[in-house]
């Protein structure tokens, strides 16, 4: 049976709604800052005098680790809400449902991270107990 895509769109890779490859590199994109990031932050708390919450404040208040640790709250949670959003455009059927599921799926991410960034930036900026 002959495919009815173009030989431009097969050897681009690109799907009908021309944003499948777009989806794959940015999941592995932020893959790979998952595992850069996630590799300092583990080597960081290996250097810390303890594991207390004095001493994680005092960490986190520090400029670069600031900086850093919201990198990796936005690349986890862009990782994450990728691959979720894959989940449940596979195994979720029913039109309504999957949209419904997209949207709190989406909402729930961004939730999580502005809530984790602004507990960063709170301790950055000194008003944390």
């Amino acid at each position: 049976m002959k495919s009815l895509r173009s030989p431009l769109g097969s050897v681009l890779g690109l799907g009908s709604a021309k944003e499948g490859t777009g989806h794959w590199w940015t999941q592995r994109v932020t893959a790979v800052g998952v595992l850069l990031l996630g590799a300092w932050f583990l080597l960081s708390l290996q250097f810390l005098p303890g594991l207390g919450h004095e001493d994680i404040v005092a960490w986190l208040a520090q400029p670069w680790n600031a900086v850093l640790m919201l990198l990796l709250i936005a690349t986890v949670a862009a990782h994450s809400d990728l691959g979720v959003q894959v989940v449940i455009e596979d195994y979720v059927h029913q039109p309504f449902l999957r949209a419904v599921s997209l949207v709190l799926q989406r909402f729930v991410h961004v939730l999580v991270a502005a809530a984790a960034a602004f507990s960063v930036l709170r301790i950055a900026f000194g008003s944390a107990s």
